[in-house]
């Protein structure tokens, strides 16, 4: 099941790459009923970005309160055609290293496309699964992700590689979608929806506690945004009219939320 879960997800992902637009936090097929949405902020303001490198698969911006510095060794988990991984480039400098790590080929290539545009020497894109990261022990300063933790089946195994490459005193900064309450059956069985970054989720709690017993400690967080999916995108994935709204009377949510943790 895991490895199935993998290439739905690495096929959706390759579709994004290839047509060059995305269509919310994981795609899926762009004559998907989720492609007209998106969980993702606006990076308009933030230094450093750059449009060409931004798909709107993310969920929050994780760089906000990574506490990055001049200088660091920054990992982006999931780093996609690379938009994360330039925001943080320009916070570390030229004396700073970048690297972005994807399980997507087609998204690599986009990536390296993106660095070679913009002429960075210090940023590196590399081909790997976050539940064996390709890195050394005690190698990264900070390492962030962008609604990426829930499209990982092993979750458990891939907190303690985040863990394992972190330097001691390393810390990391990560924004992921998260579930309070129960989702409605269907939600939670479509393949699409979990590559939109839904039926992966932990509960809340459960996404702290994991964080906690891999022992990262100081654990925090940072932001919490209720996701609210249109109705029409919704009735897609319920029994009926009556499904969707006995689920959004309750208070069962999806939510945005940031999260800072020190090794």
């Amino acid at each position: 099941m895991s490895q199935e879960i993998k290439e739905n997800v690495k096929e959706a992902y390759t579709r994004v790459a290839n047509s060059g637009a995305g269509c919310g936090c994981g795609p899926t097929a762009c004559d998907s009923p989720i492609q007209d949405w998106s969980m993702s902020e606006s990076y308009a303001k933030v230094d450093g970005y750059e449009a060409d490198a931004d798909y709107a698969l993310g969920c929050g911006i994780p760089t906000e309160h990574a506490k990055i510095k001049e200088g660091d060794t920054v990992l982006d988990l999931g780093s996609g055609a690379g938009n994360d991984a330039f925001v943080a480039r320009r916070i570390v400098g030229d004396t700073g290293h970048v690297i972005g790590v994807d399980m997507t080929e087609a998204m690599i290539e986009k990536a390296n496309d993106n660095k070679q545009k913009l002429g960075y020497s210090n940023v590196d894109f590399v081909l790997g699964e976050i539940e064996a990261l390709p890195l050394k022990d005690n190698s990264i300063d900070v390492s962030v992700s962008n609604c990426v933790l829930n499209l990982v089946p092993n979750k458990t195994k891939a907190y303690q590689e985040v863990y394992r490459v972190l330097k001691p005193g390393g810390h990391f900064s990560m924004s992921d979608i998260v579930l309070r309450g129960t989702l409605p059956k269907g939600i939670m069985e479509a393949a699409e929806m979990y590559a939109g970054c839904i039926s992966g989720a932990l509960q809340q709690e459960d996404y702290m506690e994991a964080i906690k017993d891999t022992g990262f400690k100081n654990s925090t967080i940072t932001k919490e945004r209720i996701i609210d999916i249109p109705d029409n995108v919704l009735l897609n994935y319920v029994c009926c009219p009556e499904e969707l709204e006995k689920f959004k009377a309750s208070e069962n949510a999806i939510v945005s939320l940031g999260v800072y943790a020190e090794k």
